[in-house]
This record gives structure tokens, sequence and C-alpha cells, in this order.
């Protein structure tokens, strides 16, 4: 099996992790103030892991560029304004309609990557991508009154706005994560990987931060006192990040950000096999239709 998909499943499977443990801790802190946690309490664990590779491989630490450095201020920035439109998001009683447009995520990486650094996506991958896509959005709405007519109806709405510019704000991230480790050829692809995801963290905390001691230092704070669950969120955080970065530094970012997409199928076997909960005709199909497109993917 190609190492991009182990390292795709392996951060699927811990962003998953990582959600559940967020949300006990969004009990304490603001939507926020618990996503900055990720970023604060992530990245030592993140430079313990450059600095390991380092170590065990013996190669120097990669010189950075000013393409790396733009890839890599782009990225960690339009990550942050999702994770915050995502957020603003929850707050609407229409959040699945943005949510089902934060879909086209995917769809989104393929044409920002084929602009960006030229990688077409070959038919099969292509057909997998949109087949995956149809799963998601089927699986978005399954236990809403949503239909078909109304998405396409609310295009042009605010929400819908908010959530296309959420789903290209992982795009965009997702792109130039991938062109900041590809920049870096002097090294192999995990420590360039490590390296792209300590310098992003760094970015993104120092962000945060301040945005959060300008506008919620309550939560800021909070942040501080709660710092023993937040580890543990930061630990999952950090795993998840190693494998989507250096999925990345493997293979085009429209494939990784598609076979990721299985995370769903994990939140819901958790939900159906750990919870008891349910699952309806519309969740069943759309995970044959996820399934389906993954293994064209995979293919």
């Amino acid at each position: 099996m190609p190492l991009w998909i182990i390292f795709t499943l392996l951060a699927a499977f811990a962003q998953n992790v990582r959600s559940a443990l967020q949300r006990r801790l969004a009990a304490d802190l603001t939507a926020t103030g618990a996503s900055y946690v990720r970023f604060l309490y992530g990245l030592p664990f993140a430079a313990l892991y450059l600095a390991a590779l380092i170590y065990f491989t013996g190669e120097a630490l990669p010189q950075i560029n000013a393409q790396f450095v733009l890839a890599v201020l782009v990225g960690g920035a339009a990550q942050v304004v999702a994770a915050v439109l995502l957020v603003r998001m929850f707050a609407l009683r229409v959040f699945t309609v943005g949510t089902t447009y934060s879909k086209t995520e995917t769809v989104q990486t393929a044409l920002i990557g084929f602009l960006v650094l030229g990688e077409v996506v070959g038919p099969y991958a292509f057909a997998g991508i949109l087949v995956s896509f149809i799963g998601v959005i089927a699986l978005s709405v399954a236990r809403t009154a949503i239909t078909p007519r109304s998405i396409v109806a609310s295009l042009g709405s605010p929400v819908a706005l908010m959530g296309l510019g959420c789903g290209a704000g992982f795009a965009v991230a997702s792109v130039c994560y991938r062109a900041a480790s590809l920049s870096l050829d002097d090294t192999g692809f995990a420590v360039s990987a490590a390296m792209t995801l300590t310098c992003v963290l760094v970015w993104q905390t120092l962000i945060m931060t301040v945005w959060l001691g300008v506008r919620d230092r309550a939560s800021l704070k909070q942040s501080y006192v709660r710092w023993r669950p937040a580890v543990v969120v930061g630990i999952a955080s950090v795993i998840g990040s190693i494998g989507w970065f250096t999925a990345f530094a493997l293979e085009n970012a429209a494939y990784v950000k598609a076979l990721g997409q299985i995370e769903l199928v994990f939140a819901l076997a958790t939900s159906t096999l750990i919870f008891k909960e349910k699952t309806n005709r519309g969740e069943l199909l759309g995970i044959g239709l996820v399934v389906a497109g993954l293994v064209l993917i995979v293919l």
C-alpha cells in the first residue's frame, strides 16, 4: 500500500479523535479558544517530532527559501480563516447549508492544485472525487429536511458564500502545504513535511494569540488554565497533522483530501457502534458513494 494512503488514513482517524476531545474542551472554552489549543499545544510536539527525525535520519535542518515562506504564510492564514468561518457557521440556524457548500473543498483543491502547481487529476480519480463528494453531501443532509433543490436555491446567500469560502480556505491551505514541502527539495519527504508543519504551527499560534488577545482574553486565559486536557488535544491534533502534511509531501493534495473524507465514515461508525445511534437510508447511501469514490481514487 502506498505510503500516502497510510498517512492519510492515520490523519483522518486522529482528526476524528481530536474532534471528540475538542467537544469536551469546548464546554470550558469558546469554539475559537478550543481551536487555538490545537496550535498552541501541538507546536511543541511538532518541533520534537522534527528534532527526532533530524537526529535519527542524520539529515540537516532544511534551508528555507522565499517560496517556502510564502506558502507557509498563505496556507497557515487560509486555514485559520477557514476555521473561523466554520465556527461562525455553527452559530447559524442554517448551518447544514453552509457545511454542505464547505464540502466542495475536495473539488476546489483539485482546481487550485492545477492552477498553482500544475498537477492534473486523472479521469478515474476525478470521477472518484465527484462520486465521493456526492456521498459527502448525502451524509451532510441525511438527517435534515434540506433537499437538493433548497441547496441550489441558497447559492448566493451569505451562509452559502461562507461555506464556499470555508472550503476554499482549506483547499488553499492544502495546496500551499504541499507546495512548501516540495520547495524543500534538498531533504527527504518526512523531514520536509515536519519542517512545514512546525513552521505553520508557529505562524498559526502567533495569529491566534494576537486575535484572542484583542478579541477574547477570557478564552486566551482559559486555554492556559485548562492546559491538561488541552495537551491531549494538542497531541491528537499533531498526530493528525503529521499524517496530513506527510501525505501532502508525497501525493497530489486533491487525492489526499478526497481520501481523507473517510473520516466521515469513521465518525458514523463511532456513532453507530459505540453510541448505538441508528443509521438511516440516506446515510447508508452516502457511505456507499463515499467508499466507491475512495476506491476509484486509490486504484
